[in-house]
């Protein structure tokens, strides 16, 4: 009897070895894949968390610097307010000292007394100017300006219609601003 089974030859011991290797050897290329991928995303995470707590920081940085410097600008404001007149209050004390000086002579005859209180006007008038208060005090013929001059009364005149006739008080602008209006009589139309 002759045995009819088909005996395995060497070709086909190799092929079933060779194929248990590429399934494993695929199955170890993508778990190191896979780890690969994990430790990149690790690693793109940690950057991404380093970064994100870089700008949290300078983001509170700049809020600091923000409100430190809100904080000086209030402080500053407050210092203008407190102490604005200062520069003009000092700017007057000669005319104070002037009228001391003034009025501690005792037998001051009328011509000095004249002549120390002009001369205590003109430091006063000094001061204004110093600090930007200048005088309104319109020509008599000259255009009425409401936005620098009060009409008190219109008069008949010989000077063309709405002019100032005369100034009954001087007027007053603060850096060009109106401090007091003049007030003035203005000609009546013809």
């Amino acid at each position: 009897m002759s045995d009819t089974t088909p005996q395995p030859t060497s070709a086909d011991h190799s092929a079933a070895p060779a194929a248990a290797v590429d399934g494993q050897n695929i199955q170890e290329t993508l778990a190191n894949y896979e780890s690969e991928v994990l430790a990149k995303c690790q690693a793109d995470l940690a950057d991404l968390q380093a970064k994100s707590a870089e700008l949290a920081d300078q983001y509170l940085r700049a809020k600091a610097d923000v409100e430190n410097a809100r904080r000086r600008a209030e402080d500053e404001v407050a210092k203008s307010r407190k102490f604005a007149l200062e520069g003009f209050a000092d700017s007057l004390l000669p005319v104070i000292d002037s009228l001391e000086a003034g009025l501690a002579i005792k037998d001051a005859k009328l011509e000095q007394i004249r002549e120390g209180a002009q001369a205590t006007l003109r430091q006063l008038l000094s001061a204004l100017e110093r600090n930007k208060v200048v005088a309104v005090n319109p020509e008599p013929g000259s255009k009425f300006d409401p936005h620098q001059h009060q009409a008190i009364s219109v008069v008949p005149s010989e000077h063309e219609a709405n002019s100032v006739v005369t100034v009954l008080q001087k007027g007053y602008l603060i850096s060009e601003r109106v401090l007091r209006p003049a007030l003035v009589t203005v000609s009546a139309p013809k």
